[in-house]
């Protein structure tokens, strides 16, 4: 199992002082969110500066075409030595239409094109195949030499698939190399939802942890823990996460506490029962035994979700948390399923 590392987009040359870092620390990759920054210049930054395996995990699709899409990941392949994974998802219908003016429905069928339309323009790169695309959503065939960056003398990049509900799940094992699985995720939703529908595809699954030399360390990590799951809870789609675990009308609470614009009360939701089933705490030999004993055998790349967070955090504390992640890579180097 690879141990990883996730950051949102950063300032370029803070990326590459993050993927120093990293490197030296001992994690095997880093994973970058698309947020405010995009995903994709960051990676070119950390690839730029170490050799770390890299991967937008994810960018948003829909906003960009395909080929544009296809374009950034092919540069990223070569720059890195082919190290680097294009993970994609839909993000919310708010933020695709209200944010980036794009068009979100279906977000399942339009996502599953999505993929197949990249490979596509993958295939045409490489002059395999002329670009000759036509689907629902986007047709393309146009790509005179002139205008196609050529062939890679590495493999055509992985392309990996955020999805949460078993649909989503089936149609990512289907199309795509692996899956993004939602850091909102615990062994319960890990065996019954993701393994059924996952087929062959790998799993890349985030995971959040708090660990720390002392309880106040690890407490701090907790409440920062406590209040993503609150965030990430909020969201109707995911609430039978929370009824899987006997914890039905969780997501409303969360809802109403977020209506009346009370994130110490959203977070209060989490008691600290639920919040074992999302986070690993204790020292950090603890939570090292915990990731191995959560996601060893069926995790892939395991992600450090505030493995970035840390770094930005305090540096000179870094270094503890890449021994966690090298004690943890070590111990199942047998990788996922």
């Amino acid at each position: 199992m690879k141990v990883d590392l996730m950051t949102g987009g950063l300032p370029l040359r803070t990326a590459q002082a993050l993927a120093v870092d990293a490197e030296r620390a001992g994690f095997d990759g880093i994973v970058v969110t698309e947020g405010g920054r995009t995903a994709y210049l960051t990676c070119a930054a950390a690839a730029l500066a170490s050799q770390l395996d890299l991967a937008t995990g994810v960018a948003v699709a829909f906003p960009r075409s395909p080929m544009v899409t296809a374009q950034n990941a092919w540069e990223l392949a070569q720059v890195s030595g082919g190290r680097f994974r294009l993970g994609l998802g839909t993000q919310v219908r708010a933020h695709v239409e209200r944010r980036y003016s794009a068009e979100f429905s279906p977000p399942g069928p339009r996502l599953r094109e999505y993929v197949m339309a990249v490979r596509a323009c993958f295939q045409a790169f490489r002059g395999a195949a002329p670009l000759e695309f036509e689907g629902e959503y986007w047709s393309m065939n146009l790509l005179p030499p002139t205008w196609s960056p050529g062939p890679l003398d590495v493999p055509n990049p992985a392309i990996d698939v955020a999805a949460v509900n078993p649909w989503m799940l089936r149609m990512a094992a289907e199309v795509a190399d692996g899956i993004h699985v939602h850091p909102l995720n615990t062994p319960t939703y890990l065996e019954t939802t993701v393994v059924p529908a996952a087929g062959s595809a790998e799993l890349i699954i985030p995971a959040f942890t708090a660990p720390g030399d002392t309880s106040d360390e690890q407490e701090q990590w907790r409440a920062r823990v406590r209040a993503q799951v609150a965030f990430y809870g909020s969201t109707p789609n995911y609430g039978f996460i929370f009824e899987q675990l006997g914890r039905e009308g969780t997501t409303d609470r969360i809802r109403e506490r977020m209506r009346a614009g009370d994130l110490d009360a959203m977070a209060a939701v989490i008691d600290d029962a639920l919040l074992e089933h999302f986070c690993v705490s204790g020292t950090f030999a603890d939570v090292a035994d915990g990731l191995v004993a959560r996601y060893g055998g069926l995790a892939n790349r395991l992600v450090l979700y505030s493995g970035g967070t840390a770094w930005q955090q305090d540096r000179a504390r870094f270094g503890a948390w890449g021994e966690m992640a090298r004690d943890v890579a070590a111990r199942t180097e047998t990788g996922g399923r």
